[in-house]
């Protein structure tokens, strides 16, 4: 019987690894265009009430820093015209007021952080049930990760009751906001008014850079 030489078979072996990995690649730039997130809504919308016109409200600590909170509203404008609000013209009293926040949070990882489950990379020092060496297409432990929210609140002007709380969250090897903050608070606000289930998974498409 003939036997195949060993190293034609070890080339096959990689060759046959090398495709896998370059497919998974493909399959996974299908997802570039979208953005995950983990939503959390609160309160009760009044029934039968409309949204209304809104004006941001800024806190003392977003006053003193007037262009961030300008770029905050920015991206949150769409998200409350797609639940159906209306800026209030100058000179005219809104129905609601809208406060908005973002923050970013960075996690550093270490080999410490559940070995026998976080992604690492290649090495045969990672035991359990399945011994010896294995492979992972994913970064090393030492990546940090940021995690990364926004907030959006919703008052009735004329008694200052809280209506409206919604919060988006995501996850990612970037610290930048400016790109993910609209679709964020798109996100936060899909399943407007109702409060839903907490939390739950809201996939969003990525909006291009302005």
């Amino acid at each position: 019987m003939p036997l195949t030489p060993a190293p034609l078979t070890r080339r096959a072996g990689l060759r046959a690894l090398a495709a896998a990995t370059l497919i998974g690649g493909l399959a996974g730039c299908a997802g570039f265009n979208q953005l995950s997130t983990e939503v959390s809504t609160f309160g009760e919308w009044p029934a039968g009430r409309a949204p209304g016109r809104y004006a941001f409200e800024r806190l003392p600590s977003q006053q003193a820093r007037p262009d961030e909170a300008q770029r905050l509203e920015e991206a949150a404008a769409p998200a409350l015209a797609a639940a159906g609000f209306t800026p209030a013209p100058a000179g005219t009293e809104p129905d609601v007021l809208v406060q908005v926040g973002a923050r970013v949070d960075r996690a550093d990882r270490s080999p410490w952080d559940d070995p026998l489950w976080w992604h690492g990379g290649f090495g045969p020092w990672r035991r359990g049930p399945w011994p010896g060496p294995y492979w992972s297409g994913s970064l090393a432990y030492t990546t940090p990760r940021y995690d990364r929210e926004v907030a959006l609140l919703v008052r009735d002007r004329a008694s200052g009751k809280p209506l409206y709380e919604a919060r988006a969250s995501s996850e990612g090897f970037s610290t930048g906001l400016q790109g993910l903050l609209a679709p964020m608070f798109a996100a936060a606000l899909t399943d407007f008014p109702k409060a839903g289930l907490n939390p739950r998974r809201v996939t969003v498409p990525l909006q291009p850079a302005r």
